[in-house]
């Protein structure tokens, strides 16, 4: 699986916030979390996770739509405490190139 390491590519539809986080030395670990959506993802571990996946409830669809505006206001304020950050465990991996040199590189290439 290599999905983490597209997301900073120059054709990936994350955000910039998200972009940055993925190498920002404050997100260095990753959590399984229900937080954001109500079904487990894993993401960069945050505030949002650290004070809501404890009482998270199984919910999803219903928590992802709950929290879909306080997200989206988050991601245009910049704001990573408060969004979902999604993010395999090799996120340090993913670099600000363009898709098919990801690829290359993830294969020996280059």
């Amino acid at each position: 699986m290599i999905g983490t390491a597209l997301l900073r590519t120059h054709e990936s539809g994350a955000s910039a916030p998200h972009k940055a986080a993925l190498v920002d030395p404050a997100f260095a670990t990753t959590a399984i979390t229900r937080a954001f959506t109500g079904r487990p993802a894993r993401a960069l571990r945050n505030h949002f996770i650290d004070q809501y996946d404890p009482m998270a409830p199984e919910g999803y669809p219903a928590l992802h739509h709950l929290t879909g505006p306080l997200r989206k206001a988050a991601t245009a304020a910049g704001d990573t405490r408060l969004i979902h950050l999604w993010a395999g465990t090799g996120h340090r991996h993913a670099k600000a190139e363009r898709t098919l040199d990801t690829y290359a590189r993830l294969a020996g290439r280059l």
